[in-house]
């Protein structure tokens, strides 16, 4: 039976530099934002999501000369910023001269039929403002949130905002980060029978540590947008992460512009995001085993892991205890120029296993040294 998302063309929305500035109060500056868009032009970002303009008239002139930025050097990635879905803000963020309005809307579940039908009316004369003023432009909506809106209040509004207002994307966030992939999963598919030619966008927050994991099964179950952002920064634990996120998706053979072969390049990005995060915060995000660029992702202590088929990292870094085998203690000899006897790397193994036991911890390469060289 053929894959019916092989193939499928996903957008990628990177959400670093607006999310990012709600991650621990961190601030990016006009340089930081231009560097960061850089990144994301060179890996084949689809849309940079630059700020929210309608909080401050600094954030608006920023988020406007990183859009300059981007056509002045003829940029393939798409700008955009996001406001409330109001009238005031529509009108601030079209002025920025971005690619693509984004706009939030939230809908509790206390909402009468009256004022659902007034907040529609009133939405309509704010998009019918943003095409006058942004003809071309991918409008997007997030709704917040599918993991505590009434199921059929969100249906309705999913018709109302991609069959009657023609949303362009439609973005189901789950906003307080409370979902499993299971049930994101079904939420999506349920939601996904309900639009007519809008795209609908995934936007997982890391509350349970579930965010990567939510957005590629909301993108399985029939989304074909991601909202991600570099290391998964974001407002309180974070949202999904751009590279595994990506990577595990071109892995299964969708159609994603995103370079996740340039492991160098990511690691640039990665890299320069952590370091403006360690300088304003104090922490920084990427730890010692963090998923793929944590310094853990080259480290080995079973001996099977010694043959070099596993991990994601070209660097390695040996542990030995007593679970090690022959090849993972000549692997290290090497590695650290330790002088042996390879015929009795046996009995070395043998006195670094005991040694172990005896001292209930991995030895430290002093220790190694001298085994090897009482061996000899």
């Amino acid at each position: 039976m053929p894959d019916r998302n092989f193939g499928r063309k996903i957008l990628v929305i990177d959400e670093t530099l607006r999310e990012g500035m709600q991650f621990h109060g961190l601030v990016f500056s006009l340089k930081q934002r231009i560097k960061i868009l850089q990144f994301q032009e060179a890996l084949g970002i689809d849309i940079c999501q630059i700020g929210y303009p309608s909080a401050h008239p600094w954030e608006a002139k920023t988020v406007s000369q990183v859009a300059a930025h981007a056509k002045k050097n003829g940029f393939k990635i798409r700008t955009a910023a996001l406001g409330r879905a109001f009238m005031a803000d529509a009108t601030i963020v079209c002025d920025t001269g971005i690619d693509d309005p984004h706009f939030h809307l939230q809908i509790k579940n206390t909402i009468t039929d009256k004022a659902l039908t007034r907040l529609f009316q009133d939405l309509e004369t704010t998009i019918n403002l943003v095409r006058a003023r942004r003809p071309g432009a991918m409008i997007s909506i997030a709704m917040l949130d599918i993991g505590k809106t009434d199921p059929s209040l969100l249906i309705r509004c999913v018709r109302a905002l991609s069959q009657d207002l023609k949303i362009d994307i439609l973005s189901l966030p789950d906003t307080s980060g409370i979902m499993a992939p299971n049930q994101v999963y079904d939420r999506i598919k349920d939601l996904s029978g309900s639009i007519s030619k809008a795209k609908l966008a995934i936007h997982c927050h890391n509350d349970m540590g579930m965010a990567s994991a939510n957005s590629i099964m909301g993108i399985l179950a029939g989304a074909s947008v991601l909202e991600v952002s570099a290391l998964g920064i974001g407002e309180r634990n974070g949202i999904g992460d751009l590279f595994t996120t990506t990577r595990q998706l071109k892995g299964q053979g969708m159609n994603l512009r995103v370079d996740t072969d340039n492991l160098d390049l990511f690691r640039q990005y990665y890299g320069y995001l952590d370091t403006i995060v360690a300088e304003q915060t104090g922490h920084n995000l990427i730890q010692y085993n963090t998923p793929v660029f944590g310094e853990a992702m080259g480290t080995h202590v079973a001996g099977t892991h010694a043959q070099g088929e596993f991990g994601a990292l070209p660097e390695e870094n040996f542990y030995l205890n007593l679970l090690c085998g022959r090849h993972l203690v000549q692997k290290y000899l090497n590695l650290n120029d330790i002088p042996h006897d390879e015929k009795k790397l046996h009995e070395i193994t043998t006195i670094i296993k005991t040694l172990s036991i005896n001292l209930e911890r991995c030895l430290e390469k002093d220790e190694i040294r001298l085994i090897a060289m009482s061996v000899c």
